[in-house]
């Protein structure tokens, strides 16, 4: 059984920081990890292992992508307890349409400074999105589709590096951690 989820930060996108899932796979398994899977083009790796410490697999996985592909990419892991937790902490409950709906994932909580700069980013946003934080979580529901959002444009300047996936994302990487 699958225990972890590897999260690339701004692979594949606008043809930027180009991974191949097979490359992704092929480096996580070189990494002596197990029951290696991909999900969609963007940076998305599940997978068995031993080792302990998310933060310290988050930087195997960062070195390992600069020395074997020449990139230097931000990787959030986290354990599958921490992916249901994630799923558990939703405060919006199931949406209609899970492409409205954002996790911003982080290594570690959110600083307070960073906590405080998305409260009023919600303050000066127009429209009807909305951005909870919940521990190391920041939730963001954008019903008129994420490209057209005032709060996450403002959300985006200045960020602690962190990486966001749809509810669907989400949703399916918990299902393939119990594949």
């Amino acid at each position: 059984m699958r225990s972890h989820v590897a999260f690339l930060r701004g692979v594949n996108v606008g043809g930027n920081n180009r991974v191949p899932m097979a490359d992704l796979r092929e480096l996580t398994e070189w990494l002596g990890h197990t029951a290696v899977a991909t999900h969609v083009n963007s940076g998305n790796v599940v997978f068995a292992t031993r080792r302990r410490g998310t933060v310290a697999l988050a930087a195997e996985f960062e070195a390992a992508i600069e020395a074997r592909l020449g990139l230097r990419i931000a990787v959030v892991v986290l354990a599958r307890a921490d992916l249901v937790a994630v799923a558990a902490g939703n405060p919006f409950g199931e949406p209609d349409d899970p492409r409205t709906l954002h996790a911003v994932l982080s290594q570690g909580p959110l600083s307070a400074a960073r906590t405080a700069a998305i409260e009023r980013a919600q303050q000066q946003s127009a429209g009807v999105d909305r951005a909870v934080v919940v521990g190391a979580t920041l939730y963001l529901h954008t019903p008129d589709g994420l490209g057209r959002s005032d709060l996450a444009t403002r959300l985006s300047r200045g960020a602690e590096v962190g990486t966001a996936r749809n509810w669907a994302t989400i949703t399916r990487l918990l299902a393939m951690l119990n594949e």
